[in-house]
């Protein structure tokens, strides 16, 4: 979905701007983190929430044979910029995951990522 004037995206990991994506990819260099089933309540010029999944690869014994495991969480996005590539655009650049019914091993129970731009 293209932004509309003022609202900001998400960058993708193949530099497409987004706005409420269903799915989104966390891990761009080995897909072990993504996004799913993103239902978005609200999508501001400061900020979006979504409730979705994360889908994140145990990689145990390594990731190549890792299983996959679907976690609920809360999705918040903060932080607009304007976008290096696109500056008529602004993009998130901070997203918050809460997890809600369990969560990954070695993560807690919120996790503060920043966004590429």
């Amino acid at each position: 979905m293209q932004s509309q004037a003022g609202q900001p995206v998400m960058v993708d990991c193949f530099w497409h701007p987004q706005v409420r994506p269903t799915d989104f990819i966390l891990a761009c260099g080995d897909g072990n983190s993504r996004l799913t089933s993103l239902r978005w309540s609200q999508w501001h010029p400061d900020s979006a929430v979504a409730e979705g999944f994360n889908v994140v690869n145990d990689c145990k014994p390594y990731c190549a044979a890792g299983k996959f495991h679907a976690y609920r969480v809360i999705v918040r996005l903060n932080a607009p910029q304007p976008w290096k590539k696109r500056p008529d655009l602004s993009h998130y650049t901070q997203l918050s995951l809460v997890y809600t019914n369990g969560k990954p091993d070695g993560f807690g129970q919120w996790v503060d990522l920043p966004l590429w731009n």
